[in-house]
């Protein structure tokens, strides 16, 4: 299948590379309330957003679930397919209607071990948008917690 424009959020990757995911990709939809997995659950898919936004949350005893953070177009949904045991760490859930590229995590890492440099491209990848978060996460609970903030301008 032939994507284009191609997301922007490959763009780290190889254009060759990228060509090669997007052809594992299928195209979905979720309605503004729909589950796209639970924390716990079994991580077999991932997803990038086309249109729409999508809410990270957390498990809160006796409470609602807490959003973490809210993703929406060209951001990668996911992150824990790649790694074992392929365990959702936390919940998504649609804010809003949603189309998104789905992937197959199984294909997606087989294609990983068959080709030890796709493999490195792709777990590169994913590896530079999970530390982006986790500094944006840092600079939110400085921001929240912290005696004098994060000392960001932003």
């Amino acid at each position: 299948m032939t994507f284009s424009p191609m997301p922007s959020t490959l763009k780290s990757l190889p254009a060759t590379d990228q060509r090669r995911l997007m052809d594992t990709a299928r195209e979905v939809s979720f309605p503004q309330g729909a589950r796209l997995f639970e924390e716990g659950g079994h991580a077999d898919r991932f997803w990038i957003v086309r249109t729409g936004t999508v809410a990270l949350d957390l498990s809160v005893p006796g409470r609602r679930a807490a959003a973490i953070e809210t993703l929406g177009h060209g951001q990668l949904i996911g992150w824990s397919w790649l790694f074992t045991p392929h365990v959702w760490h936390l919940g998504g859930e649609a804010t809003a209607p949603v189309r998104a590229y789905e992937f197959d995590a199984s294909t997606v890492r087989t294609l990983c071990q068959e080709d030890p440099a796709f493999g490195r491209h792709v777990a590169q990848w994913v590896g530079g948008i999970v530390a982006h978060r986790l500094h944006a996460t840092r600079t939110r609970l400085l921001d929240l917690y912290a005696p004098y903030g994060s000392g960001s301008t932003l």
